[in-house]
């Protein structure tokens, strides 16, 4: 993943064909170069619907996908339904691990000055985005594409439903995985298993590390970073610890748990036994650094987004062919992992000038034709979100091995529970998404590292999250 916090724009002009000239153009079907075959990718009823929406505009707030190919396919979504329904479209992209896209974004609406559509990881960003006030119930879009598409995948009924109504529509599923090298694990006779605990995983990384041939095993910082929180949280839910309280209203951080888990991970980084298995400079990594070292293949173990299985593949590295794709680790309070993926997730802004054209947008580009280069381009970051889109054209079924694994994660039965009590997902909360946003876990780990004890470490984060929750509405 990137860190770049730079925001780039570009726009569509899609005024060359009116709907009914084009809709005449496809049926014609003498199959000529100058025939244009967007057409029918666009299902007839949005373009009915659309049709009063000639010469109209709009604003797409797109999330910087670590596809530059999967970036461009979906700008060529935009265009398509653009060109078709007659339409203005200006797509920008926004880097979202910047830190402060919310409070940017907030500004936006508040100043009336915001696209109208946007797409946003729902585990992340729709929970404060709604806290804040700022976006239109979708029910009636979700509801539609129910009726059509069949159930939107399992998380997002928890990420982007508040009150019973829906604040964002499910657009694609992005897979998270871990990933080991297969040809050292072969090399130190190690057989891949479906499940590691998270200590077994440290040896392992620890056993297949050789400096001498550039081989680190352990391919993860605690630097302030994306996926640095997202194995900092996922490590301390597997031990029983989390941020919050199952309602998501009460921070419950400081626990036994929570310290166990902490104490685990900083050893990993500050114990000499552990010191062959991290690569040169992990402490100052950023969420580019990973994707970039395992590509390069000095890596024997990272937990990503499929962005880095996905560029691997698609730019043909032999990283692909000596990946291990295996299930998120267990930890003392879990039986089997707590990885639920995320979505992505259209939201409305309120005061948007052209809703009724974002919703047919919408409602466009989670179809399979819609999807397909995006998910082409970046095979396992984006994945269908609803039911029937997975069955709607081969590559989604078959396209890679690790999709089957994708979909299942997708369909199955929430929420996961350990064996304190603690569910999965909880509930969506406005205060624990920005206690992540704000970087309390990757900063507690940068105390422990350089030598604050674990608990006391803990303790102070503990603190900070309840002054973010008290700010986000949820006095402590």
């Amino acid at each position: 993943m990137e860190g770049n916090p730079l925001w780039t724009r570009r726009g569509f002009l899609g005024m060359g064909a009116g709907v009914l000239g084009a809709a005449g153009l496809a049926a014609c079907g003498d199959g000529s170069p100058s025939t244009p075959k967007v057409q029918a990718e666009v299902p007839q009823e949005l373009l009915d619907a659309a049709s009063s929406m000639k010469g109209s505009s709009m604003g797409l707030l797109s999330q910087k996908l670590y596809s530059e190919a999967a970036n461009a396919a979906l700008d060529a979504s935009v265009k398509k339904f653009a060109d078709v329904t007659g339409t203005k479209i200006d797509n920008s992209l926004v880097q979202a691990d910047a830190g402060d896209v919310v409070a940017k974004i907030d500004a936006e609406v508040k100043g009336g000055v915001a696209r109208d559509l946007a797409f946003m990881t729902d585990s992340r960003f729709v929970a404060q985005f709604q806290a804040l006030g700022d976006l239109e119930d979708v029910s009636d879009v979700v509801q539609a594409l129910t009726k059509k598409y069949g159930e939107p995948t399992a998380e997002s009924k928890n990420f982007c439903v508040f009150n019973g109504k829906w604040f964002a529509i499910p657009y694609h599923f992005i897979g998270i995985g871990s990933f080991l090298r297969k040809d050292w694990m072969q090399d130190k006779g190690i057989t891949p298993k479906e499940i590691y605990t998270w200590e077994e995983l440290r040896d392992l990384c620890l056993a297949i590390s050789d400096p001498s041939k550039r081989r680190f095993g352990w391919g993860m910082t605690v630097n302030r970073s994306g996926d640095a929180n997202g194995m900092i949280e996922a490590l301390i839910n597997a031990y029983g610890g989390s941020i919050a309280s199952n309602d998501g209203k009460k921070v419950t951080f400081d626990s036994p748990e929570t310290v166990q888990a902490v104490s685990f991970l900083g050893d990993i980084y500050t114990n000499p036994k552990f010191k062959p298995m991290l690569p040169p400079g992990v402490a100052a990594w950023t969420d580019s650094s990973n994707n970039e070292n395992w590509l390069a293949g000095i890596l024997g173990y990272t937990r990503n987004q499929f962005s880095v299985y996905a560029d691997s593949k698609t730019k043909k590295n032999p990283v692909y062919e000596n990946t291990y794709v295996f299930s998120d680790c267990i930890g003392p309070a879990t039986d089997k992992p707590l990885l639920l993926g995320q979505s992505q997730g259209f939201v409305i802004f309120k005061g948007a000038k052209n809703a009724p054209l974002a919703k047919l947008l919408a409602q466009y580009l989670i179809t399979a034709p819609a999807l397909l280069g995006v998910a082409k381009e970046a095979p396992g970051l984006a994945l269908p979100a609803w039911e029937k889109v997975w069955d709607a054209d081969p590559f989604f079924t078959s396209g890679d091995p690790a999709f089957p694994i994708m979909r299942k994660i997708t369909e199955q039965s929430l929420p996961l529970s350990t064996k304190n009590g603690l569910d999965f997902p909880q509930k969506a909360s406005a205060g624990q998404q920005a206690a992540v946003g704000a970087y309390v876990l990757t900063d507690m780990m940068q105390q422990v590292i350089q030598g604050t004890a674990p608990a006391k470490a803990v303790q102070a984060a503990h603190q900070k999250m309840v002054g973010i929750f008290t700010q986000q509405g949820l006095p402590q």
